[in-house]
């Protein structure tokens, strides 16, 4: 048995089959359910699941130690009775069970009543800290880690061992703050997963019976059992534990309703005693704010740091309130311009581009207007484009800045107005004005409306003021009729499908041998390499990004001549990438901020794409597309799919990175089956892209020609992709 999963508790506000459906769901062969009710009342709730359940234990600490003793894996998860595991959680840590740590940490989202998957702050750190596994003084910020027990798996072993030896034990038994921190203190080594596998249900603190004074003063006994444990850890783990404490001794005084005020003197002096007791020799303060609170606590200055609190709440209020006048005036004069530019008459000469949220000249709005330039010079092109953004213009382009004045005066008498993404709510549209939506890729994961079951995709979207942008749209551009049929589902309004292809992916028509030479020569590829494109996709459950492959054992596996091309998505900008390391070694090139991607594929001799749109662009070159999905039962689950990529696949699917590491190194990438798949794929999904999808938007929408004059789109098997490297070659 690999993984046992122990609930513990009683059932918090009707919340316990709900637990337990989370976990029964997902159970399999190598994984088991137990349960260690807290009271009778828990007990009854767990009739009709396949669990084992155990003997009531009213007191969390005797639950967890009774469910260990009772468990048969090698791995154990201890869940909240209130919490939710999330889809394919006990597949994912099953999968990772081989690791060589004694304790897995993984994401979580916290669930309010008012928004059910609330990403948590840990994400960033998790992902720092990568995938393998190591010992808590490499990386001792992983006590900055939210302390739950539901968002690590400890080894059964360890925990038998070290934790339930009674170090934790009588007269004083573990919380679960102490046995969270004890488990990172007393492992050899820890590995991480930044994925989130754990719902933490935060409830509603008015519906919860207040607190006693010796409840809120238990924490002092913890702190005192964790540093009991980190008396002889590294300096670096202890400086960060210090932190730690020290905030959330801070944190629980100053957060109104937490504390009641008149234990609020006792609380600081106690919190006192730790702060200067438990403070590392020649420990430095935080800088700023924290630094000053650190250091009234330590001088047990109790007085000065309510003034302090009161000043910053006040400033704090003050600096609000004239933001929010800044912001109200402000939108006030935007306003006014806009009005008056919508008074003036609509420009029929005039279009306004934009792309991927104002980021530049990119995507289809880019092929557009390189095609308007060509058919109809008499339209004048602008440009929305972030400040930031402005130096990375191509030379003698047109543009204006958002919220500045000669933007406002474009939006209102603008005759055309492009774009891959949605202008902003101040937009009102002008019976006179044309809006095409581009989109910006084929719809693999769910868009718009489609989001509305799938909470973490969606963070709280305004679903209202979406068809409210929406509704402006009055052409709609599609590569293909399964993308038609989405958009019609997803964004439900009157506007006109155009099935005329994406323009972007023109190029893969037109390009020539010479093009492929020359942007293969640019990114440093050399003659005779064969260059892999790696372009995963974003994932809701993660705030950052860490690579799913290890891209230098992968590139090492491959050999001299495969050169690594790899795409962060843009999601994530290009400043903390965690390719740095890799960067100028020649095996692995980051081409994350390389515009366009489109030339990037033209130089690439195959893909590995998980779940990102670029496939379905990438497949017009008829080129090999390779799946690497170790995680498609979490996304599909997560962010929702319109359709199973594995049981249609544009190639050969790997699963883990041996199996990937198999199919590049023979010919399986390649072979007639990859072409089989692929080929059924273009037939579905390159439908409308034929190399002249440009073409048609423009003299459709800008020329006004009719639909049965526009060029006829060539089927798939008679198309002529631009050449590969080797025909190149």
């Amino acid at each position: 048995m690999k993984l046992s999963v122990i609930v513990t508790g009683p059932d918090v506000q009707g919340h316990l089959r709900e637990c337990l459906d989370s976990v029964a769901g997902q159970s399999g062969a190598e994984s088991e359910l137990l349960v260690v009710p807290a009271d009778e009342a828990a007990r009854t709730e767990c009739d009709g699941y396949a669990a084992r359940v155990l003997p009531v234990e009213p007191s969390a600490p005797a639950a967890r130690h009774a469910g260990a003793a009772a468990a048969s894996g090698e791995w154990l998860l201890f869940l909240d009775s209130k919490d939710l595991l999330l889809p394919e959680a006990v597949r994912t840590l099953v999968e990772h069970a081989d690791t060589p740590a004694d304790v897995l940490l993984f994401d979580h989202v916290r669930a309010y009543w008012w928004d059910p998957a609330r990403p948590s702050t840990d994400t960033k750190l998790l992902a720092a800290a990568g995938h393998e596994a190591r010992g808590l003084s490499a990386a001792p910020t992983l006590l900055d880690v939210t302390p739950l027990l539901g968002n690590r798996a400890l080894r059964a072993a360890f925990y038998r061992d070290r934790l339930d030896s009674g170090l934790l034990d009588d007269p004083a038994p573990a919380g679960e703050l102490a046995t969270a921190y004890a488990s990172l203190l007393l492992a050899d080594r820890i590995a991480c997963l930044d994925t989130a596998l754990l719902a933490e249900r935060r409830l509603r603190r008015a519906s919860l019976p207040p607190l006693t004074a010796e409840q809120h003063y238990a924490l002092f006994d913890e702190y005192e059992e964790i540093w009991a444990l980190a008396e002889n850890a590294p300096a670096s783990v202890r400086g960060v534990l210090y932190d730690r404490m020290t905030a959330d001794y801070l944190r629980i005084i100053a957060r109104p309703g937490l504390l009641p005020e008149e234990l609020a003197p006792e609380f600081f002096r106690r919190a006192c005693e730790h702060a200067v007791r438990f403070r590392p020799e020649g420990h430095a303060a935080p800088d700023g704010l924290a630094g000053v609170r650190q250091n009234l606590l330590v001088k047990g200055q109790f007085a000065a740091y309510r003034t302090l609190q009161k000043a910053n709440r006040k400033q704090r209020d003050l600096t609000a309130t004239l933001q929010k006048r800044k912001r109200k005036l402000g939108a006030s004069v935007r306003r006014r311009r806009y009005e008056k530019a919508r008074s003036r008459p609509v420009d029929r000469e005039l279009a306004v581009f934009s792309a991927y949220w104002d980021r530049g000249v990119a995507c289809n709005p880019g092929a557009i207007a390189a095609k308007l330039a060509e058919l109809a010079p008499e339209i004048h092109p602008v440009w929305v484009v972030g400040a930031d953004k402005v130096p990375l213009l191509p030379p003698g382009t047109d543009h204006v800045v958002p919220g500045s004045k000669p933007y406002l005066d474009v939006l209102g008498r603008a005759g055309f107005l492009v774009n891959n993404v949605n202008f902003p709510n101040m937009l009102v549209k002008r019976p006179e004005q044309t809006y095409i939506q581009t989109h910006h890729g084929t719809p693999l994961k769910r868009m718009g409306l489609d989001q509305m079951d799938f909470p973490a995709a969606s963070k709280g979207l305004n679903f209202r003021a979406l068809l409210a942008r929406v509704d402006r749209w009055d052409y709609s551009l599609s590569a293909n009729s399964h993308s038609t049929r989405m958009w019609a589902h997803a964004y439900p309004s009157h506007y006109t499908p155009l099935d005329y292809g994406y323009p972007r992916n023109d190029v893969f028509h037109r390009a020539t041998a010479a093009d492929v030479r020359a942007v293969r020569a640019k990114l440093g590829i050399a003659p005779g390499k064969r260059a892999l494109l790696y372009a995963p996709t974003h994932r809701d459950y993660e705030a950052g990004w860490t690579p799913r492959l290890d891209l230098a054992a992968l590139a090492e596996s491959l050999g001299e001549d495969t050169v690594l091309l790899v795409r962060g998505h843009y999601f994530y900008g290009g400043s903390a990438s965690p390719l740095a390391r890799l960067r100028g070694t020649g095996r692995v090139i980051d081409v994350s901020a390389y515009d366009p991607v489109e030339d990037v594929c033209l130089a690439a001799d195959a893909l590995i794409a998980d779940y990102s749109s670029i496939q379905f662009d990438y497949a017009n070159l008829d080129r090999p597309i390779v799946i690497y999905a170790d995680d498609w039962e979490m996304y599909s689950r997560t962010r929702g799919v319109y359709f199973d990529l594995l049981a249609e696949p544009p190639g050969q699917v790997a699963r883990t990175q041996d199996e990937l590491t198999e199919i590049l190194r023979g010919d399986a990438w390649r072979d007639s089956g990859s072409a089989k798949l692929r080929s059924a794929f273009r037939q579905r999904f390159c439908e409308f892209d034929d190399g002249a999808a440009a073409e048609r938007v423009v003299r459709r929408v800008f020329l006004g020609e009719r639909p049965e004059a526009l060029p006829k789109i060539i089927p798939v098997e008679d198309r002529t992709p631009a050449p590969t490297p080797e025909e190149a070659a």
